[in-house]
């Protein structure tokens, strides 16, 4: 359990909140593992019907922690990484899974949505997926689900420029299921999931899994986190994440020049 992630259980939805607005909702090791956590318990509770995912403040999450991911590349940090648990933790969900997302979602901020069954965007959400820019890859099977929501063209212009898509785009593309204004954000995803919990709740899961096949999945998010960290240890990365921390932009131009030197 973390400060940063707020627990409510109501009439069969579980709300699951990322709190930490003050950093923009940042994923920590910490938030994942309270997430993983929650999700992995709900499989065993009968009350739990559906899961709701949302980001307090103006945010719907800016992704990884940046300074995590620079201690990492640095080879500062040891122990169990729980992004892998929250990962398998939404991929074998059989709960239904609803978010509501405004503002930026960055980069696992949108490829968890490609989890979710039902995704409610404001009308001020933007999606980016910024992982090639950091010199890493795609991750949560988004390099499997993606293509195969909004074709390759369109997702690999996300992936390997980071170009944002807005919340009109993302309706059209099939990533949500509705876009509503900021200020009926909450009401909208708590009301379809209402509606889900009032299901026959073992109708909806079989439909789910003969929709997506977890083993699948989990396949494509092992290899899409060896190379991960493989890319983590590089120097390229070396470089996006100083740059990061320099605020300057990187020369990825600059480590070509010097290895063909």
């Amino acid at each position: 359990m973390t400060e940063h992630i707020r627990i409510e259980n109501r009439d069969g939805v579980l709300k699951l909140t990322m709190a930490r607005p003050d950093k923009k909702n940042a994923l920590t090791n910490e938030m994942y593992g309270a997430l993983a956590d929650a999700i992995l318990a709900a499989e065993t509770d009968a009350n739990i019907r559906v899961i709701l995912l949302r980001g307090e403040g103006d945010m719907f999450t800016a992704g990884n922690d940046v300074g995590e991911f620079a201690a990492i590349a640095a080879g500062k940090v040891t122990g169990e990484r729980h992004v892998s648990r929250f990962l398998e933790a939404l991929a074998k969900s059989s709960r239904p899974i609803v978010a509501a997302v405004q503002g930026r979602a960055v980069g696992v901020g949108t490829t968890m949505l490609l989890h979710c069954d039902l995704v409610v965007l404001a009308d001020n959400a933007l999606l980016t997926t910024p992982f090639v820019s950091l010199a890493l890859v795609p991750e949560a099977a988004s390099s499997l689900l993606m293509p195969m929501r909004i074709g390759y063209a369109r997702a690999f212009e996300m992936f390997a420029l980071g170009e944002a898509v807005d919340a009109a785009s993302a309706l059209a593309w099939g990533i949500a299921n509705r876009v509503v204004p900021l200020d009926k954000l909450d009401a909208e995803a708590g009301a379809l999931a209402a509606r889900l919990a009032k299901q026959p709740a073992g109708a909806v899961s079989t439909t789910k899994r003969l929709m997506r096949n977890p083993e699948v999945l989990m396949a494509q998010i092992k290899a899409e986190s060896e190379q991960f960290a493989a890319r983590l240890k590089t120097i390229e990365a070396r470089e996006a994440f100083t740059a990061f921390a320099e605020r300057r932009p990187p020369d990825f131009l600059k480590l070509a020049k010097q290895s063909a030197a």
